[in-house]
């Protein structure tokens, strides 16, 4: 997982920083080209290959530039000021947002430039405008918010649908019996991510809770960074913790079968969904889960990096 930056202009500098490491392993591929055509043509008196050497830099040249393009293009998001219609979505349904102070918040609203300019958010027979992309956006940094570089680089689009669907991606009539509000794409779908919009903005409501699809299903695909989504985020947490969450899953399943927890029964499932659901919780009403599951929420806490408990507290 990338470096904790604290900052807007953290973040900048780490972007220029990787495209100047590029630039530079660039210009010494076209260094060696000149020197080696250089020496060729001084031996052989040929001038023909001057000629061939300079277009082999040039040829470096715009392979580099179009090979990041994106890169640069991304340098150029830090100039374009945040929409205030976005900052007021924000404002009114995210709780985790309402909860960082400026700077903090600075840092999240560039992240939401950075998200849907790098990813595509695309209705499937629904409209999509700039309420959910503000909110798929925000579902992604939320959970890697202390990792502002990560970008989920194996996704590139989410899928909003306009109600639930089938795993055959069927809604409405010809819908199954399944009820998806959220899934992480496989085989053909590899790259992709599917939510419904209504559960996506009930889970972005304004108001402290336990839901959030989005979330849920970004988790999913942070726990499958590492190539398997089993419910231990390898690239998140550190190995001495891997025992201790195994053995606290355990302990925390049995109690919700047994009726004694609050927490979504839906986390029985397996591993992988008990990480989701209770990364909704600790997320969406972190001062009700600390107090309710403690044991759960140190651990989530050093998972990601955060105590979304004390940003409210403060």
């Amino acid at each position: 997982m990338n470096s904790i930056l604290a900052s807007v202009q953290d973040l900048k500098i780490y972007y220029e920083n990787q495209l100047k490491s590029a630039r530079l392993r660039a210009i010494g591929w076209e260094l060696a080209a000149m020197v080696v055509f250089g020496v060729l043509a001084y031996f052989s008196k040929q001038t023909v290959l001057y000629i061939l050497g300079f277009l082999v830099v040039g040829i470096i040249a715009v392979i580099h530039r179009y090979h990041y393009k994106k890169s640069y293009a991304r340098i150029a998001i830090f100039k374009t000021a945040f929409p205030d219609s976005w900052r007021e979505i924000l404002r009114m349904h995210s709780v985790f947002y309402q909860s960082l102070d400026a700077k903090k918040q600075a840092l999240f609203e560039k992240r939401v430039q950075l998200f849907l300019f790098g990813k595509r958010v695309e209705g499937i027979d629904t409209e999509v405008d700039d309420l959910v992309r503000v909110l798929v956006a925000a579902s992604a940094i939320i959970p890697t918010f202390a990792f502002p570089a990560f970008d989920y680089p194996e996704l590139h689009e989410v899928l909003v649908y306009p109600a639930s669907f089938s795993q055959k991606f069927e809604i409405g009539e010809d819908q199954q019996s399944e009820n998806i509000e959220g899934m992480v794409g496989n085989r053909y779908m590899n790259h992709s991510l599917l939510l419904s919009k209504p559960a996506l903005l009930n889970g972005f409501n304004g108001r402290k809770g336990d839901n959030n699809v989005g979330i849920h299903e970004f988790v999913h695909l942070l726990d499958r960074e590492d190539g398997e989504a089993d419910g231990m985020p390898e690239r998140l947490a550190d190995h001495a913790y891997v025992l201790p969450w195994l053995h606290l899953i355990k302990k925390e399943m049995q109690e919700i079968k047994s009726g004694e927890s609050d927490i979504n029964p839906y986390a029985i499932t397996n591993n992988a969904e008990f990480l989701a659901v209770v990364s909704e919780y600790f997320f969406n009403n972190p001062e009700e889960f600390e107090k309710k599951h403690p044991e759960l929420y140190t651990l989530l806490s050093k998972f990601y990096h955060q105590a979304p408990g004390e940003k409210l507290r403060s």
